[in-house]
């Protein structure tokens, strides 16, 4: 695929709504388009983090590992949302595990890359950090809810 289409792709995400012409074109720079079948893992919970992925199509599970049981799934993405920020942060590694509960197509964008110009361009780097940050509160906020339900089960279940 042409860059021009790469472009034009991204450019209707909603994560990079009103995002300048000049920044877009910095991502595009950094991105790929990918396919995901399935039940395929996409990220691993631990595991280096060096990308991120606007979602177009299907949707991806996420879940935390939690030792002695079943993975604890916290929210599913789908189309319109991204996947993955840790590879902004140090020490750059997945919080949680994303498997493919839908044939999913993205745009991945590598983490290497990006972190390089968000460093050499503060103003693209400050933008991807106000953009990201407002994913990782919902990420959050969707954790806290699931850890609320699963310690009101289990106290429900003691009584």
């Amino acid at each position: 695929m042409e860059k021009e289409d790469l472009s034009e792709i991204m450019r209707q995400h909603p994560f990079l709504a009103g995002l300048s012409f000049e920044h877009m074109q910095t991502l595009v720079g950094c991105a790929t388009n990918v396919r995901f079948a399935d039940d395929e893992t996409i990220i691993h919970e631990g595991q280096v983090a060096n990308k991120f992925y606007l979602i177009r199509t299907g949707r991806v599970a996420l879940q935390m590992d939690v030792p002695g049981k079943e993975p604890l799934r916290i929210q599913t993405v789908g189309p319109g949302e991204i996947l993955g920020w840790s590879w902004l942060i140090s020490p750059f590694r997945w919080h949680f595990s994303g498997i493919v509960v839908l044939e999913t197509r993205a745009i991945a964008l590598d983490g290497e890359c990006l972190r390089a110009k968000c460093e050499k361009d503060p103003s693209f780097g400050y933008e991807m950090l106000k953009r990201l940050s407002q994913v990782m509160e919902r990420r959050l906020d969707a954790t806290r809810l699931q850890l609320i339900d699963l310690y009101d089960t289990a106290a429900r279940a003691g009584r």
